[in-house]
């Protein structure tokens, strides 16, 4: 586990008075390239400490929070991507918490009366001058409006945008870059990862298309009592100002506080799990970032949602994709996972698709009903060598925030009890969805995947049928292994082409250095200057082969085991 080293609070290089354009520019580019420095590092050589990486992890965070309110949330969204960051780095962001100080109340009633027209005290009857809450976007208010209802006002942060627009314009800069300059980086799609950033950070800044937001959420949750979301009041609503009402609860995170006002946790989890499989699978509009912040619970045992800032949608197409993959999943067919995962673009179609197939049935098989536990992996060796070999999986920049909500909330559920298990909690959701009878509305797709698990459960498999699939396996893995046992020759080969092809440049290039040295000795600059070129050349291939070599020679001995 990462401790993440305490912050001391200082202004942060973002809240500077006088902070030139150019400045900003300078700071945000070489943080990028210490960060590829770093990265370049840790892949090159990934047999150092984890000390040293998990120092670089918390490096990350730190610049991360000083470089501001953009790059919190970059953090914030890259904190999924295990496909473009080392471990170390995945679980720093992941603590990464969106927390800066306050900015002067001063500020925050001139922002109101200038965004809503009239003096702070004829818009509301009573306004706190102690903010309850503050993040790198605004801050939150109590208020009281002149007709009695307790509010809370949520105030942006001055020049938001136009610190926005900055770093965006950098960071287009950035990724156009490195997709010209690093061809290897392409395959992560990382320009498209930064216009889906983009557009949903622009929206998160606007309080309007949250109130929006929240108005929908509310709507789809209009027949369930005990999820709530806050009353949005249009009249003291502006791009820059948000007047909701006020709805205290007990942070979900809370274990002990929960527990000790007598609310039954798994309930909660049951709760939480449904409304999101509601969200992700009959709506197809979801809270992005659930996180303890967002998400409270009731005395009476009621799922508060607060912040709809960060809502993405999934199309029809995609929505029913997720269906089936999902009650697939449940069912444990291997094949049907693989089939939508192979639509949805998340996996890329190799010419031996066996070794994805095997993983997938021992992710099913072994995780479906607890928790992942990395360990587990060494069981299948051969199996994780040909994935790597192979590199079919691809995480598409839609699917990013989807995968960030799943992870954030089972990270929440865990929290609330360790035992947790998605199928024991998103029962009451199939259920419901089993027995209804809305097979020709718009969420026909689920209530059929429903209905289809149910049969499913009542019809287990005869022993005929196990024994069949057990010959099936039996054969598959006999000639998976036949065709690794030549892979293992190639890769010998390859191995042994590569260590005499590093012999070659090492020796080439030690001997340009050498006569670019003698001839430097003698007077011949001109020459001296073209041999060292040339051995700069040689010795740049040189690391390229070395750099091939120890990835061959770092996952070889996973197959001797």
């Amino acid at each position: 586990m990462i401790i993440l080293e305490p912050i001391v609070q200082k202004p942060f290089r973002w809240q500077r008075i006088r902070y030139s354009p150019l400045v900003r520019q300078m700071d945000i580019a070489l943080s990028s390239g210490q960060l590829i420095v770093y990265l370049w590092w840790d892949r090159v050589f990934p047999r150092q400490s984890r000390r040293n990486r998990n120092r670089r992890a918390q490096w990350l965070v730190g610049t991360l929070l000083d470089l501001g309110p953009t790059f919190i949330k970059l953090g914030q969204a890259l904190s999924t991507r295990a496909d473009l960051l080392p471990p170390e780095y995945i679980e720093a962001l992941t603590r990464l918490q969106d927390k800066v100080p306050e900015f002067s109340v001063e500020v925050a009633i001139a922002t109101v009366e200038t965004e809503l027209g009239a003096p702070i005290y004829s818009l509301y009857r009573q306004f706190d001058l102690m903010p309850i809450a503050a993040a790198s976007l605004g801050q939150v208010h109590k208020a009281r409006l002149h007709t009695g209802e307790e509010v809370v006002v949520k105030v942006q942060r001055p020049e938001l945008d136009r610190l926005f627009h900055l770093d965006l314009k950098v960071l287009r800069r950035l990724v156009r870059f490195c997709d010209r300059t690093f061809p290897w980086i392409r395959q992560y799609r990382i320009e498209a990862i930064y216009q889906e950033f983009a557009e949903v950070l622009y929206k998160e800044i606007d309080y309007i298309q949250e109130a929006i937001n929240a108005d929908r959420f509310r709507f789809n949750f209009r027949h369930h009592p005990r999820i709530v979301v806050p009353k949005i009041y249009p009249k003291y609503t502006t791009r820059k100002v948000l007047t909701m009402d006020y709805v205290p609860g007990i942070k979900i995170s809370d274990r002990q506080s929960l527990e000790a006002c007598g609310i039954n946790l798994k309930e909660i989890n049951q709760l939480g799990i449904c409304s999101y499989l509601k969200q992700l699978l009959q709506d197809g509009f979801f809270q992005a970032d659930p996180h303890p912040g967002n998400m409270a619970v009731s005395q009476d045992g009621c799922l508060i949602f607060y912040d709809f800032g960060m809502m993405a949608e999934v199309q029809p197409i995609n929505k029913d994709q997720m269906v089936k993959t999902f009650f697939a999943v449940l069912r444990k067919d291997t094949d049907q996972v693989i089939d939508t995962l192979l639509d949805m673009g998340l996996i890329e179609p190799v010419a031996d698709m066996t070794p994805i197939r095997r993983v997938t049935s021992f992710l099913l098989e072994q995780f479906t009903d607890k928790p992942i536990e990395l360990q587990a992996f060494t069981q299948m060796p051969t199996e994780l060598y040909a994935l790597y070999d192979q590199q079919p999986f691809r995480l598409p920049p839609k699917m990013t925030f989807i995968l960030k909500a799943l992870t954030t909330l089972d990270g929440v559920a865990r929290t609330l009890d360790p035992e947790y298990s998605l199928m024991l909690a998103a029962k009451p959701f199939v259920k419901s969805l089993a027995v209804s009878n809305q097979g020709n509305s718009g969420i026909g797709e689920l209530v059929r995947q429903a209905q289809r698990f149910v049969v499913f459960k009542l019809r287990q498999p005869s022993s005929a049928d196990l024994l069949l699939r057990q010959v099936k396996e039996q054969q598959e893995q006999e000639d998976f292994q036949r065709r690794m046992q030549v892979l293992a020759s190639d890769r010998a080969a390859k191995r042994q082409s590569l260590s005499i092809r590093c012999l070659v440049y090492a020796f080439l290039t030690g001997f340009a250095v050498l006569s670019a040295t003698v001839l430097l000795v003698n007077g011949y600059m001109n020459w001296a200057i073209a041999t060292f070129a040339i051995a700069g050349v040689g010795g740049i291939i040189l690391l390229r082969s070395l750099f091939a070599l120890m990835l061959q020679n770092r996952f070889s001995p996973m197959l001797e085991k």
